[in-house]
């Protein structure tokens, strides 16, 4: 098993195609929930957007601890010390479960008071908040269920992550059609049976994952049952460097949860077309989203390998097939924008006000496609505070724009999802300076 990574467009292709695989399929999974529950009507699917946004928020908060991980796991192959992964692994599997139960008992204590308080129409908040404390105790089986990402990412074993995103996608597919409509035999749940479906379905994932690993005796290569004593000093090293990731995907998240409150307040049409866009950046999103994690481990793997001179090159490599991927995908998408919200049965008043929406967001999708790469490069040089520091600077540019155009002038949500533009250009532009400066060279993981 080869450790060591080189900069070949090979290279780059062989991790980076499998992690989008492993991507596309939760996603698909995310699009039909959304078309069962639209089923239900436009309330349901209003509601989906709040829910799916608020439980993203410690979603990404997993991908924060992923992604630091991941770095250091990726340093360490690059340095080819494969006991050490090992402990990195077993010491991260705990941070995930200390933090999963925090995130289970912050939804339960909060969430009420905070969705009633601000979503203006009571029904969508009610139903919101049952949806969420049912669905929260799906938490500790998807942060282990990321974990196993940082683990396979991290060693340049992306080809096996299919295997457990497969079996999750299955079973929340069918879970989702029956729980929710009531067919097989299965009680009909509406609304909550979605709930149920995702948490069965990711504790399937988690199993099907670990098996695979066991099955293909990848633990016995990083001696996962020689780490079992716990050591401070790594715990501190993956909370040091996952910290400033994990507080940086949470503000993200939580300032995108403003934004769709913000929109909730145009009405339920304006918060389901929303939830339809987010969908669009989902499937889209996850060839950027699989580069970037490339450049993570790779930029690391580098460096761990002393070879710092690469590091541009690489880069700028991945970038440029981040953005062709891209750029295939949303012309397909514009030239046939019907066709896609079609599958939402929402009829052609919803369709019509969608599409101006859909040309915004695909023009914030091309600026994506470069910006989560630069700023993932900047993940894998070892420096998560000045990912922070990128995110927070971006944030207060975001809300303050989403503020005075959805609230403060109440201007239509093509306007508001402008604010996009605005966030990953700022993003880019940041992470590309500091890249360039080589101020990152030296740092030490």
């Amino acid at each position: 098993m080869e450790l060591q990574l080189n900069i070949s467009y090979r290279q780059i292709l062989s991790m980076a195609m499998p992690i989008s695989l492993a991507m596309l399929v939760p996603q698909i999974n995310f699009i039909t929930n959304n078309i069962f529950l639209s089923g239900l009507g436009e309330q349901e699917l209003a509601s989906a957007g709040i829910t799916g946004v608020f439980y993203l928020i410690f979603a990404v908060i997993g991908n924060g601890l992923n992604n630091g991980l991941q770095a250091l796991i990726a340093r360490r192959a690059g340095q080819n010390l494969p006991k050490e992964i090992g402990q990195l692994f077993f010491h991260g599997v705990w941070v995930a479960l200390v933090i999963a139960f925090l995130g289970i008992v912050i939804t339960c204590a909060f969430a009420p008071m905070v969705l009633r308080a601000t979503i203006h129409n009571s029904d969508v908040a009610e139903q919101a908040i049952h949806f969420l404390l049912i669905r929260i105790w799906g938490l500790p089986f998807l942060y282990l269920y990321i974990m196993r990402n940082a683990f396979l990412v991290g060693t340049n074993q992306t080809r096996f992550l299919v295997w457990g995103t497969m079996a999750e996608a299955f079973t929340n597919i069918f879970l989702d059609y029956g729980l929710i409509y009531g067919h097989f035999g299965m009680p009909k749940m509406g609304f909550d049976g979605a709930a149920y479906a995702s948490i069965i379905a990711e504790a399937t994932g988690l199993l099907v994952i670990y098996m695979v690993i066991h099955i293909k005796e990848i633990h016995q290569k990083f001696a996962f049952y020689e780490q079992t004593k716990l050591q401070f000093s790594t715990f501190k090293l993956i909370v040091v460097q996952s910290s400033p990731l994990i507080a940086q995907f949470a503000i993200s998240i939580i300032t995108w949860e403003y934004f769709y409150i913000l929109v909730e307040h145009h009405g339920a049409r304006a918060l389901a077309i929303s939830n339809t866009m987010r969908n669009i950046f989902g499937v889209v999103g996850i060839f950027s989203w699989s580069f970037a994690a490339t450049t993570n481990t790779m930029v690391s793997n580098i460096i761990g390998q002393g070879k710092q001179d690469l590091v541009l090159p690489l880069i700028r490599r991945i970038a440029k097939l981040s953005v062709a991927c891209s750029v295939v995908i949303l012309i397909i998408l514009n030239l046939f924008p019907m066709l896609f919200l079609s599958f939402y049965g929402q009829g052609e008043a919803f369709i019509a006000e969608a599409v101006p929406v859909m040309r915004v967001v695909s023009v914030a999708l091309i600026m994506m496609s470069f910006s989560v790469v630069w700023l993932n490069a900047v993940t894998g040089s070892g420096n998560t505070l000045v990912n922070l520091s990128i995110e927070l600077v971006t944030i207060i540019l975001y809300s303050v724009y989403v503020y005075v155009v959805l609230e403060y002038l109440n201007l239509p949500i093509t306007w508001g999802w402008g604010s996009e533009w605005v966030y990953w250009m700022s993003m880019f532009t940041m992470a590309f300076f500091y890249i360039q400066s080589g101020r990152w060279k030296g740092k030490k993981i």
